[in-house]
């Protein structure tokens, strides 16, 4: 993977987009937990604060889940009968227009709505960050099988706090400080007092 389009190898709000692929109804497993108020949710919500590009895409003619669409009613959905997003030409002109070369990506169905485009997505020059936490599998057995396969060919997997971190970069300052230190709180998150910091 190349970092060179990062900050010495670290994300920025200015360098990736973030995409959701069939978090809809119908694809999230029974007793997910892959809600607005899971990694996942604070994946959205870390979008939305920082006004990344997103790109949602859905199977069929199904909607996203709700709690996604919300934080996102301007976003197109991008609708597909290919079990592989990165074969739909909708979703590759959305790819486009963001212009970013780093995707932060996420899905419940890892070991296929999410391998396949990360995989294919690494061997165009993408630089591509799995989101394990706001991510699933059919067992957990298959989501680890997914994610050493998607590593092994030079995906990153991180979770969705250092991601929402990765992007503030300071706990004290920045037109975002309350609201990520509210994002964090949310999660459980303890963050340190100002105190005599410089």
């Amino acid at each position: 993977m190349s970092v060179s389009t990062t900050d010495k190898g670290l994300l920025t709000p200015d360098n990736c987009t973030v995409i959701f692929i069939d978090f809809q109804p119908e694809m999230l497993p029974e007793d997910s937990s892959l809600n607005e108020n899971s990694p996942a949710g604070l994946l959205a919500r870390t979008t939305a604060l920082f006004s990344l590009p997103v790109i949602i895409t859905v199977a069929g003619g199904g909607a996203a889940a709700p709690w996604l669409s919300s934080l996102f009613p301007e976003t197109q959905v991008v609708h597909r009968a290919g079990i592989n997003a990165w074969d739909c030409p909708k979703f590759q002109r959305e790819l486009r227009q963001s212009g970013r070369r780093n995707l932060v990506m996420a899905s419940p169905f890892a070991e296929v709505s999410l391998a396949l485009p990360a995989l294919q997505a690494l061997t165009d020059g993408y630089g591509v960050y799995v989101v394990e936490d706001a991510s699933s599998g059919r067992s957990k057995r298959a989501q680890r099988a997914a994610f050493r396969r998607m590593e092994q060919a030079g995906a990153v997997s991180l979770t969705a706090v250092p991601f929402l971190l990765e992007l503030q970069r300071d706990w004290f300052d920045g037109p975002h400080r309350d609201a990520v230190r509210s994002l964090l709180a949310d999660q459980g998150v303890r963050v340190p007092s100002p105190g005599s910091a410089s």
